[in-house]
């Protein structure tokens, strides 16, 4: 019988695999899918490489990094390309700079935001103005537009927040927690009213200076296949799907749709839609908590060229849709630009965003209303050498309002259960990083 039985294995699984394996444990993984790694996935099309799922992660939070030097990666890690780091926003159908200063979405410096033509001088007025705001106490908890649009107007929501966030949740800003979402903002709105006082003096205690983001050489599925490659002898894996826990004499009988399997410590790191379903006859209450958490799904279109065909067309990082000026695109990205050793000299790779409504449009649709745009907005009408489109059906999940109090509630049920541990990007972040951090802190619970 083994002792612990890790079901998912995306990130959060693999991770979690490694960290036991670190502390003695052998785990034994239980995913349906041939291929692990989740989301993540890199392909490798005529000489260029492809994400499919994230590219990078922030270098702000370290558990990837940690997670790289432990695995030995650390050579193979790539900053982001700062000093081309402009990004685009989309405004009445033109390609407008988001303004030298903005921190996410807070704007610092005056002179950019005066000149930027992506606000009107009625929200440019009101951002002045915002620094003056006195420390708020208690506040009540607010969604991301009623945040952003108490400090900088509907304007700011429209072109900063929702694009900004569309990206990284696929959500909308008007259903998104900021206390889950934009915790830190929350925080600086407590201590100091204003948040661009808040993150200026931030800004002013900041002692690191390095890239936004970090990825690796051969893409972020090294990393995964890393995990993978250093634990055979010291894991095990099944791929079946776990259909249903239940409290047994041993700890917990796992059920999966081939037979059934026996551990003292199951380690849930499948979406929380998935746990709630196979946990419900452990627990109803906490298998209706974690329905609760819903899913945005995610398509990714990318167009590879002659670097020819797109020579003096794109400059910087991409370009970001707002919702109020969205078509079929919600973001692209020009590859070559934010990293290097991703495309060869002699070609490009664009890597369009499409949101959650396309992820059931056929595809030649969704390339013909691509390319459209891209010619609208860019000027681009060649033929592009290779498409590839991926769809991850209900895999970004939405922290809307009220999440950090269900967060607490699930934590507290799945703590009735001695053994049970729940990790994965429903809980307290999305990123890579957070998904280690949450594999970690599960085995460290042991």
């Amino acid at each position: 019988m083994p002792s612990h039985v890790v079901i998912g294995g995306g990130i959060t699984g693999l991770a979690t695999c490694w960290y036991l394996a670190k502390a003695g444990h052998r785990p034994l993984l239980i995913e349906k899918e041939k291929r692990l790694g989740g989301v993540i996935r890199t392909d490798h099309v005529e000489g260029c490489l492809v994400e499919g799922g994230p590219d990078s992660f922030l270098a702000s939070k370290p558990a990837a990094m940690d997670l790289i030097r432990e695995l030995g990666l650390e050579g193979d890690v790539i900053g982001s390309n700062d000093h081309q780091r402009v990004t685009f926003i989309v405004k009445n159908g033109r390609l407008v700079p988001m303004p030298d200063g903005l921190m996410m979405m807070v704007p610092t410096q005056i002179m950019p935001m005066v000149k930027s033509p992506l606000f009107s001088w009625g929200t440019k007025i009101r951002m002045g103005l915002e620094y003056f705001r006195g420390p708020s106490t208690n506040p009540p908890e607010r969604s991301v537009a009623q945040l952003i649009r108490e400090h900088y107007g509907q304007e700011a929501v429209d072109y900063l927040a929702e694009p900004l966030l569309a990206g990284v949740y696929g959500g909308d800003p008007e259903e998104l927690s900021a206390d889950a979402v934009l915790e830190m903002f929350v925080n600086m709105e407590k201590k100091y009213g204003s948040l661009t006082k808040g993150t200026l003096a931030m800004r002013a205690e900041r002692t690191s200076t390095g890239p936004l983001f970090r990825t690796l050489k051969g893409g972020m599925e090294q990393l995964t296949q890393a995990i993978a490659c250093q634990l055979p002898g010291k894991m095990d894996r099944y791929q079946d799907e776990a259909v249903a826990i239940r409290k047994s004499t041993f700890g917990f009988e796992v059920e999966l749709k081939r037979e059934k399997i026996y551990a003292e410590h199951v380690f849930v790191c499948c979406p929380a839609t998935a746990a709630s379903g196979i946990l419900r006859p452990v627990d109803e209450r906490l298998a209706e908590l974690l329905s609760g958490i819903r899913y945005n799904s995610s398509v990714t279109l990318a167009l590879g060229y002659e670097q020819a065909d797109v020579e003096g067309k794109i400059s910087g990082f991409g370009f970001l849709v707002p919702k109020v000026e969205r078509k079929r695109m919600a973001a692209c990205t020009f590859v070559k630009t934010k990293f290097d050793h991703r495309v060869p000299p002699a070609k490009a790779v664009l890597r369009c965003f499409l949101g959650g409504a396309a992820v059931d449009v056929p595809e030649g649709e969704l390339i013909r209303d691509v390319l459209g745009e891209l010619k609208e907005l860019l000027g681009m009408s060649a033929t592009p050498l290779f498409t590839r489109v991926t769809r991850w059906n209900g895999a970004m999940a939405q922290y809307g309002l009220g999440h950090r109090r269900r967060v607490e509630e699930i934590r507290e049920r799945a703590g009735l259960y001695p053994g049970l541990y729940l990790a994965g990007n429903a809980y307290e972040g999305i990123g890579i990083p957070d998904c280690i951090r949450g594999a970690k802190s599960a085995v460290a619970a042991l």
